[in-house]
């Protein structure tokens, strides 16, 4: 084996791309979880978001309006799921897995004649004399827009949930629904504006993966990504930069086993594309989660 071939500052910029799809779903999935939503559909929003975003990319030959669709493609899906569990207040957990199933579903049948298609480019940006500082630049400020968007959604929804006074209401409906409701607030108006945007956001995370880490569309390529998303929001107690850390660390062990298995790491190519997914469910076991919002996973019921 050979470490040298190993570069530690491509190894680094790449954790960063890596983990982008991942801080996309797990954000958006933080959301819906503070509005006391639990769904369990990432995986088929991102799935669809990235068969959405692939299609409209290439029709349309623009990468940015490929993600704009990958978010509406991801909303609506989510839509269905909010009016099952918000209006006709079904199972949570069964109707997100039943939306995992028919989004796997519905991104095969929207594929099937755009296999072995390449998506139009999506170049990276080189942000003027930040990227020729040694070492950070190339780490930090050579990458795809979609990467510092992430970043940016980040940011604003810890601000959004720490200073605005929609914050405020949405955690409010998050930690007890019924308080929120007896003073006036429209619990599920708020529930479906959050799970429209967790539905975006995992639109979002699954073109990434189509139309910059790939890019082409192949059946099942989110390979289980939303569900890292959801472990990782678990692990990041509900808290938005502890959310980044925990895609960071993701990506880092997923860039780490592919650097491994090119320096010809004498371990079985099967136990280091496994090291990833044994990573996060080490730190969800030795790291405590916090406290859940009182309300997540409960259906609210109006004429209580």
């Amino acid at each position: 084996m050979d470490l040298s071939s190993i570069n530690p500052i491509l190894l680094l910029a790449s954790l960063m791309v890596a983990a982008t799809p991942i801080l996309l779903a797990a954000i958006g999935e933080l959301v819906v979880e503070r509005a006391g939503v639990l769904n369990l559909g990432v995986e088929g929003m991102m799935i669809t978001g990235a068969v959405c975003g692939f299609v409209v990319a290439v029709n349309s030959g623009s990468p940015w309006l490929g993600f704009v669709g990958a978010a509406v493609g991801g909303a609506l899906l989510s839509v269905v799921f909010g009016v099952l569990t918000q209006f006709l207040l079904s199972n949570q957990v069964a109707t997100g897995l039943a939306l995992t199933l028919f989004g796997l579903g519905l991104s095969a049948l929207l594929g099937q004649g755009y296999i072995g298609i390449k998506a139009p480019s999506f170049p990276d940006w080189d942000i003027p004399l930040l990227g020729d500082i040694p070492i950070v630049g190339p780490i930090v400020f050579q990458h795809d827009p979609m990467v510092y968007v992430g970043l940016i959604i980040v940011a604003g929804v810890w601000a959004f949930l720490k200073y605005s006074r929609a914050g405020l209401i949405l955690r409010a409906v998050g930690e007890n629904h019924e308080a929120a409701h007896a003073l006036g607030y429209h619990v599920v108006r708020v529930r479906m504006l959050a799970i429209m945007f967790g539905g975006a956001c995992a639109g979002l995370g699954g073109a990434y993966l189509s139309l910059v880490r790939v890019p082409q569309w192949t059946e099942g390529m989110t390979a289980g990504a939303g569900w890292i998303a959801l472990a990782i929001v678990v692990f990041a107690s509900w808290r938005p930069w502890r959310l980044l850390l925990g895609a960071y660390l993701f990506g880092g062990v997923t860039v780490l086993q592919l650097n491994l298995q090119a320096a010809g790491a004498a371990i079985a190519v099967e136990y280091l594309s496994m090291a990833p997914y044994l990573a996060t469910i080490a730190v969800l076991v030795i790291m405590r989660a916090g406290r859940a919002p009182g309300s997540l996973g409960q259906s609210f019921h109006a004429s209580r």
